[in-house]
């Protein structure tokens, strides 16, 4: 099955001139989902996570599910301000904006491999932002990976120090 067919594009969304990714008519095509996730399970796999980190909010789409199948824990990022207990918080870029992500200061122990899953890498901001709150518990490794890549903003460059996995290259 190409994933990519099942992913539709709309133009001029959230503002005029970004191109997004709706991801609803993947997560809505039940066997598409399914051959996503195993496929993303078999790339986490050869990493050996022992927790796995997703952005909010379209990231706990993959993230959650992984978590389960791998058997391992599941940390949430949220917006700031989203969650109830003692946070770090970290101040990031967007194509089109700016944002504050969050973590609980009691969210994982330290010194484990670390997996972090988006839906996508396009800039880097929100990713690189991901990665310095999780070095706040000073993890063995962090993984990266998403559903899809946007290759031409180039993300990949401003987190060239970590592994990084893409099923699809848009």
């Amino acid at each position: 099955m190409n994933i990519k067919e099942k992913i539709r594009v709309v133009n001029d969304f959230p503002t005029p001139g970004i191109q997004f990714y709706d991801i609803t008519t993947l997560i809505n095509d039940a066997q598409a989902y399914r051959e996503t996730i195993d496929e993303m399970a078999l790339i986490a796999k050869k990493y050996d996570p022992e927790v796995v980190v997703a952005l909010e909010a379209r990231g706990f789409f993959f993230g959650t599910t992984l978590a389960y199948q791998l058997g391992i824990p599941f940390v949430p990022l949220r917006k700031k301000g989203k969650l109830p207990y003692k946070t770090y918080e970290e101040a990031y870029p967007l194509e089109y904006g700016n944002a504050t992500m969050a973590i609980h200061t009691d969210a994982m122990k330290e010194d484990k491999n670390v997996l972090i899953v988006d839906d996508i890498l396009a800039t880097g901001g929100s990713m690189a932002a991901a990665v310095n709150l999780v070095n706040h518990f000073h993890p063995k490794s962090i993984h990266l990976l998403f559903l899809m890549e946007m290759e031409a903003l180039k993300g990949r460059e401003k987190l060239s120090k970590y592994p990084i996995d893409s099923l699809i290259i848009v």
